[in-house]
């Protein structure tokens, strides 16, 4: 099962074990810091509130709104794009939007299929029991960023670090997150000034040039861009498969020679595991209520802040029956909220799907009898993040 009986203490739950609430109407709710915010959690209700331009982000950073967090984190940033609305957030997504379409991520797969074999040769090469985290499941997405950014591999470990400190969860001394953040920030800026000078056939320079075309794009945004894609896009792929194969070996290995024997199977199961599995504990993606609004039969009013919870609205039994809900190899009935929807709906959804279902079926294929090589309950888990998987996952074959 996907959803547990009894809350625990999230530190120790499994990401697939846990424990949601049945949905229901808008009602009131708290932020983390004790603000008054609006809970909406039915399917219908949270995609109207992804969706209707009268739920924004950009107000929730207004000067006088209360802070969403103590810790100056790149999510929380003004200036990263996800936090702009209207035509600030169109020419920042328009500089993007080609490169991540279907067709685009489509003719990226055999590049991305030749990097996992070359994981996967270095792991069959690697003594037993080894590491499934630091072998595969993290250098997969960070070595298909570094390419699509043309990143050099001595980055890849203050990328990491960037990481930590960007979807910092409130553990870290705000004064490391800040001066990891500048650091984070001049490499951004030294990214996009050196694409500048010599272009070349990567995303950076796809992104200077589109920026140059549509004029008007600050360039405090542009860094905010570049900077969400290094962390954004290996750091949510990584958690994405970690999380997968400690639910797949440790509680569905009837599932793992099927993956192995049918890449569209693995793909359906790819799509399951996004769509019940979150990326961490926090519940609810943020919005600023610009006017009244009736969702779902409640009258939210103008100036609210609203947590619309997509973990809660991808359980909806009313879209998602529970006679399906758990069987991984069903086609989903409705489209994901995992990825949000509307106009914040997340560009890198087609890449992120193809890793992992690369990944889940060339492994599987590899290794039919991949195993854990320890108790899933001695399992250790990433801290200091906003995203949550395993720490290390050792494994057997």
């Amino acid at each position: 099962m996907l959803t547990a009986n009894e809350p625990a203490h999230p530190a120790q739950v499994p990401m697939h074990r846990l424990h949601f609430d049945e949905p229901g109407p808008p009602r009131p709710a708290e932020l983390p810091g004790g603000g008054p915010a609006w809970l909406v959690s039915r399917y219908a209700d949270v995609r109207q509130v992804l969706t209707d331009p009268r739920f924004g982000r950009a107000l929730l950073y207004a000067p006088d709104a209360p802070a969403l967090s103590d810790v100056p984190d790149l999510v929380n940033s003004p200036d990263l794009m996800f936090n702009q609305d209207g035509p600030d957030h169109l020419r920042l997504r328009r500089t993007l939007r080609r490169a991540f379409t279907p067709r685009a991520v489509a003719r990226w797969r055999p590049w991305i299929a030749a990097i996992v074999e070359e994981l996967l040769d270095r792991l069959e090469a690697s003594p037993q029991p080894a590491d499934v985290v630091a072998g595969f499941a993290l250098p997969l997405p960070v070595a298909v960023i570094s390419r699509l950014m043309g990143l050099d591999e001595p980055a890849w470990d203050r990328m990491r670090h960037w990481s930590e400190h960007a979807f910092s969860d409130g553990t870290h001394d705000s004064e490391q997150v800040a001066s990891a953040l500048q650091e984070f920030g001049a490499f951004g800026a030294d990214l996009l000034a050196d694409r500048r000078r010599a272009p070349g056939d990567d995303l950076i320079s796809e992104l200077v040039a589109a920026a140059d075309q549509e004029g008007g794009v600050p360039e405090a945004q542009l860094v905010g861009l570049v900077c969400g894609l290094v962390v954004g896009g290996h750091d949510s792929t990584m958690t994405m498969l970690a999380n997968a194969l400690f639910y797949l070996l440790g509680e569905r290995p009837e599932t793992w020679p099927l993956l192995g024997a049918d890449e569209e199977a693995a793909g359906r199961v790819a799509d399951r595991i996004i769509h019940l599995v979150p990326l961490g504990d926090d519940r609810g993606s943020a919005r600023h209520t610009a006017a009244d609004v009736e969702v779902g039969g409640v009258t939210i009013p103008a100036g609210a802040i609203v947590l619309a919870d997509c973990g809660m609205a991808n359980r909806d039994p009313k879209v998602f029956p529970l006679a399906t809900l758990h069987d991984l190899f069903a086609p989903l009935e409705a489209p994901t909220l995992s990825f949000g929807a509307g106009p914040h709906y997340c560009l890198g959804a087609w890449l992120a799907r193809l890793e992992l279902q690369l990944a889940l079926h060339r492994l599987a294929a590899r290794f039919p009898g991949l195993r854990l090589a320890e108790p899933m309950g001695t399992v250790s888990w990433r801290a200091g993040t906003t995203s949550r998987s395993p720490q290390r996952l050792t494994v057997s074959w």
